[in-house]
């Protein structure tokens, strides 16, 4: 058969998530070590476009949504790196909770440093 099976898009997405967050200085480590923050995953919504077989290589566009609520908003494209193609688009929600695994309604002071730093 030689496809990718549909789950595996999701730890792509993760994998796009990890990686902007080592770019930009916002890894999910550091949010919980430094901040005392989790943030869990609440919404995943994926569209798939095309297939992946065994042994393609993919390119994961990373795309943070602004929102003034306490929730992190990504968009994301996972496309064939040799001819381009796009096989998916997705989004996610997260939201901060702390040690407490308590609802955080109002976002954290850290993340607001930080989003007038990146979302210049």
């Amino acid at each position: 058969m030689g496809i990718v099976w549909h789950g595996s898009y999701v730890k792509y997405l993760e994998d796009g998530r990890e990686a902007f967050g080592k770019k930009y200085g916002i890894s999910y480590m550091d949010v919980f070590k430094k901040h005392g923050f989790m943030i869990p995953l609440v919404k995943l919504d994926i569209d798939y476009k095309n297939q992946l077989f065994y042994e393609d290589e993919i390119i994961i566009k990373t795309i943070l949504n602004d929102t003034p609520a306490a929730k992190i908003c990504f968009d994301y494209e996972i496309r064939r790196k040799s001819d381009n193609e796009l096989i998916l688009t997705a989004s996610t929600i997260q939201i901060f909770m702390n040690k407490n695994r308590e609802l955080e309604l109002n976002m954290p002071d850290f993340f607001q440093e930080w989003k007038k730093k990146y979302l210049k």
